[in-house]
């Protein structure tokens, strides 16, 4: 216990020696936790669109002012010719031009079928997607307000729309809690990677080989210090998340920080293999970026796994973010049982062993 403690106090002072990197350990991941939680928004606002009015007639008139009035659109701009239309979509100065037939006006005051035109940018298909679901939400209303009695009628065959978990479909609510789940792994990875690498290249590493240690508390002393950090960033985010962004926390704060635990061995392992195989903290730091973003871009985080070749979502199994990732919103939003906690846990505990394992081996072999 001497030797192992021992080592665990070399490697946090080496770690949190240096005034700069205390802050690089923190500072960092809440400013990118703060960023990328506005940043990486999923609705769709300040869109620009075009209009192409053949008609000129009270009623176009009125939609477009609810269109102009909608807090989704910023600016609308006022077309008189489809070489007009097909410049400003050429040119993405607008995502979407709408257009009036002449007899779009005489039609809705006879109480006939009307229809509006709709051009999009399929270049930006999923924004598209959203802003196209906002303009039929706005011909829907009102043409409901036009014909009453119609829109009585389709409504009593309709269907009753209820949000779980996210009521008012906040982003944040959504996004929050995965970024908990990839700035951790950013972190852990990173700060794991650079260990070994570190003492090769500071020319400490054959001390270490000399010294009466042995190769596992070798191991364990480089593996606690970013456990830690990882702990400590993880409860920040705990508390930030309800206090700042008002996101709930719902589950249980064991089996949150359980999860967690599991999760950072896992990133450990996988640091432990990068900073191992590294000779430079150069060299390192190439690693543990090649091993990152396959990570996060398999997680689920980025584009849901069903949408992957199936040759792809078997690769994700070995995601320890895919799990995670999965645990986090579910501790976060809708209380996540035990039983639906330990489902997603013990994947991640064979990653961990597999990573540690493979590391512990590497280490060894690079020792002899």
């Amino acid at each position: 216990m001497r030797r192992l403690s021992a080592m665990i106090v070399k490697e946090m002072w080496a770690l949190l020696r240096d005034p700069k990197s205390r802050i690089v350990l923190v500072v960092p991941p809440l400013l990118q936790l703060f960023i990328f939680s506005y940043a990486t928004t999923l609705d769709v606002k300040n869109v620009d669109v075009a209009v192409l009015d053949r008609s000129g007639g009270v009623h176009a008139a009125e939609f477009m002012a609810r269109v102009a009035g909608s807090p989704s659109f910023r600016d609308i701009r006022r077309l008189s010719s489809t070489d007009e239309l097909e410049q400003a979509i050429d040119g993405q100065e607008v995502i979407a031009a709408l257009v009036f037939d002449p007899d779009f006006d005489a039609r809705v005051t006879r109480g006939e079928p009307a229809t509006i035109g709709v051009v999009l940018d399929g270049r930006r298909s999923n924004a598209a997607q959203i802003v196209s679901g906002y303009l039929s939400a706005i011909a829907g209303g009102y043409g409901a307000e036009l014909l009453p009695r119609r829109a009585a009628e389709a409504g009593t065959a309709g269907s009753v729309v209820t949000n779980w978990y996210n009521p008012s479909l906040d982003y944040i609510w959504f996004t929050l809690p995965s970024l908990v789940a990839i700035i951790v792994a950013v972190a852990g990875i990173a700060i794991t990677s650079q260990s070994v690498a570190r003492e090769r290249e500071l020319g400490t590493f054959d001390q270490l080989m000399v010294s009466p240690l042995r190769v596992h508390e070798i191991l364990i002393g480089k593996m606690v210090p970013p456990f830690l950090v990882g702990m400590f960033n993880g409860s920040l985010y705990l508390v930030i998340a309800p206090l700042v962004f008002g996101v709930p926390f719902t589950g249980s704060y064991l089996l949150f920080f359980l999860a967690l635990a599991v999760y950072l061995l896992a990133l450990i392992g996988v640091g432990m293999l990068v900073s191992a195989a590294s000779a430079t903290q150069q060299q390192a730091f190439l690693g543990s970026f090649l091993a990152t973003v396959p990570l996060i871009l398999l997680s689920g985080y980025a584009a849901p796994i069903d949408n992957m070749p199936g040759w792809l979502q078997t690769v994700t199994y070995a995601d320890p973010a895919r799990y995670f990732l999965i645990l986090v919103q579910g501790l976060f939003l809708k209380a996540m049982p035990a039983a639906q906690v330990f489902q997603q846990l013990w994947p991640l505990v064979v990653i961990a062993c597999a990573t540690l394992a493979a590391s512990a081996w590497l280490f060894r072999a690079r020792m002899e």
